[in-house]
């Protein structure tokens, strides 16, 4: 389900605003090759340069609302799974829940985030009125945009069902659909409105308020819960094998009306932060003094790949929907498109904690040595950079690997998700832990390019990368049987994103040079081996753990327990390894602590 983060995200992602202003946020979006995830995000990042304790104020903050913003994102996905399930509804309820994102991306996220943004900053720092013109008309004309867009796409629901969903859910994605289509209209606005306050340096507001949304959307998971599903559990086959004609229209609304209550809600929540920093926006319909000429030149190649990338998503959401529509009722429970998006949020927020955040400290340096042509120091910090986030990652993707069923069970076995189900997605996220490292590293070196302000590059060389993904999605469906294609598309991705890696390596280095790469290979090695020896300490751990197989109270506290336990261990047992193999990164991160800590 949706995480208003900001899924993730995910893949390539438009470019900073420039060096050059000391206030220039930096947006993520959810446009991305990683594959889909769910609900559009807008997070910004703390800005380059200083302006003393009040922006050290301000980027701990953010920071804070970042990690909140995502743990409880996660908790919604699995309170709405434990609501609904993994079955026919659940999967209907996953696949509308793309459409705005989907929509929002292709109308305006991406050319916001890459080309408009930096203009705010510009028309707040360079005009008179500190571009409060500027924005007005940009809000109306984005108002007008976005509206059209929601009314024309909420009427052609019937169509994008089709094009996305199984006959067998078609009636319900559509009905789903019309509730939630709206919300593209809100996602767009909030995403302006959050660059309207980042441009006068209030960055607070929009970093906390998608909590607010993700606590409706756990709200509405509870409700549906007390309401429909209690009664239907410990037998979750009720909503695993549920018509579509049993599923009410109560449900419907609670589901569809709720999550775009959430949005709706999450945007009326900036306004107390708008008034504190002086702006209330006017309706200007003089879009002539737009630079429209200027968005439409840089916007190009960000459009030429969020379009391809939509396309990627389209194929994953209709191959998953088709695995688990074409699954026999008396046969071994088919993974579909929610038990791929619980995974692929499992993957999105271990690389949000780890990776955005060295991201987040790189830009600036990459933006700076770039802009001054530096590019020993360019590559400097990327090989640093990459040394860091592999250090803290690989033990992730040890416990992804040897713990995905002790996960798995504590983490989602709740409600209508049943045990079949968690392990399902348990499965998944071992495949997920293989492709985490090849997804960062790949996004850490597409940085590289955009610290030089270079879309086009990166837009060129993911339009192949895009191309094997989809034709691996193909190749899962056609080969695979029907339980394992929700592995299959993770395999295919993990593919795409060894290729993304392999190709914007070879680029950097034919322009800036060496990389220093043979460091972090050897750096590498040794994570590596010491994860290895946390894993298979993990999973032999597990072996020896009382059975916490099936449901009840004593189950779930058993599946708590060795997920918490073994995962503790197994990030002890790989410290302990890191210090014996001396890797570099445990004095750096060591040297890290104490200076927090002193401070």
């Amino acid at each position: 389900m949706a995480e208003s983060r900001a899924r993730p995200s995910n893949g390539p992602q438009p470019p900073p605003a420039g060096p050059r202003s000391p206030i220039t946020p930096v947006y993520r979006t959810a446009n991305s090759s990683a594959g889909p995830g769910l609900g559009p995000s807008a997070e910004p990042v703390p800005p380059t340069g200083g302006r003393g304790k009040n922006l050290a104020r301000s980027s701990l903050l953010m920071g804070a609302g970042s990690l909140v913003s995502r743990v409880t994102g996660f908790g919604r996905t699995v309170v709405i799974s434990a609501a609904i399930g993994a079955g026919l509804l659940g999967n209907s309820y996953t696949t509308a829940q793309y459409f705005p994102q989907m929509i929002y991306e292709l109308v305006l996220g991406g050319v916001f985030a890459s080309i408009i943004l930096p203009l705010f900053v510009k028309a707040h720092k360079n005009d008179p009125d500190g571009g409060d013109a500027f924005a007005h008309r940009l809000l109306t004309l984005a108002l007008l945009v976005l509206g059209a867009a929601a009314l024309v796409v909420t009427l052609a629901a019937p169509l994008i069902a089709a094009a996305m969903a199984e006959p067998v859910q078609q009636d319900l994605v559509t009905q789903l659909s019309y509730l939630m289509l709206p919300a593209l209209m809100f996602y767009g606005l909030f995403a302006i409105l959050s660059g309207v306050l980042n441009s006068r340096e209030h960055f607070g507001a929009p970093m906390w308020v998608p909590i607010i949304n993700n606590l409706v959307v756990i709200g509405v998971g509870a409700v549906f819960f007390l309401v429909y599903t209690r009664d239907a559990v410990p037998d979750a086959n009720d909503f695993l094998f549920m018509e579509a004609d049993q599923v009410t229209t109560g449900m419907l609304l609670l589901l569809g009306g709720g999550t775009t209550a959430g949005v709706v809600i999450q945007v009326l929540f900036l306004a107390p932060a708008l008034r504190r920093a002086g702006f209330r926006w006017r309706l200007r319909f003089d879009f002539g003094a737009l630079p429209m000429a200027e968005i439409r030149r840089l916007a190009a190649w960000t459009l030429l790949f969020v379009a391809a990338n939509q396309v990627a998503v389209m194929a994953v959401v209709k191959i998953a929907n088709a695995a688990a529509g074409n699954a026999e009722a008396d046969g071994p429970f088919v993974p579909g498109t929610t038990v791929y998006n619980n995974a692929y949020l499992m993957m999105m927020m271990a690389h949000g904690i780890v990776a955005v955040s060295v991201i987040t400290a790189l830009m600036p340096r990459m933006t700076r040595a770039a802009d001054d042509k530096h590019w020993s120091d360019l590559t400097g910090h990327l090989s640093g950079g990459v040394r860091m986030a592999s250090f803290l990652l690989v033990p992730i993707s040890a416990a992804f690997i040897a713990l995905h069923e002790p996960i798995g069970l504590a983490v989602f076995q709740w409600g209508a998700y049943d045990p079949e189900q968690a392990l399902a997605t348990g499965t998944a996220l071992a495949v997920v832990g293989v492709i985490l490292m090849p997804f960062s590293v790949s996004q850490l070196q597409i940085y590289a390019f955009y610290a030089q302000t270079d879309t086009r590059t990166v837009a060129l060389f993911n339009l192949p990368v895009i191309a094997i993904r989809i034709g691996g999605y193909l190749l899962a469906f056609a080969l695979l049987p029907l339980e394992w294609v929700v592995v299959g598309l993770f395999a295919a991705n993990g593919v795409s994103y060894l290729v993304s890696l392999l190709l914007s390596m070879s680029l950097l280095r034919k322009r800036l040079g060496l990389l220093g790469m043979r460091k972090v290979a050897l750096g590498l090695v040794r994570t590596t081996t010491a994860a290895a020896i946390a894993g298979v300490a993990a999973w032999l751990g597990w072996l020896a753990w009382p059975d916490v197989a099936g449901e009840g109270t004593e189950a779930k506290l058993g599946q708590l327990a060795a997920a918490a336990v073994l995962g503790m261990a197994l990030i002890a047992v790989y410290i302990v390894a890191c210090m014996v193999l001396r890797v570099t990164e445990m004095s750096s991160l060591k040297a890290t602590v104490r200076a927090k800590l002193r401070r």
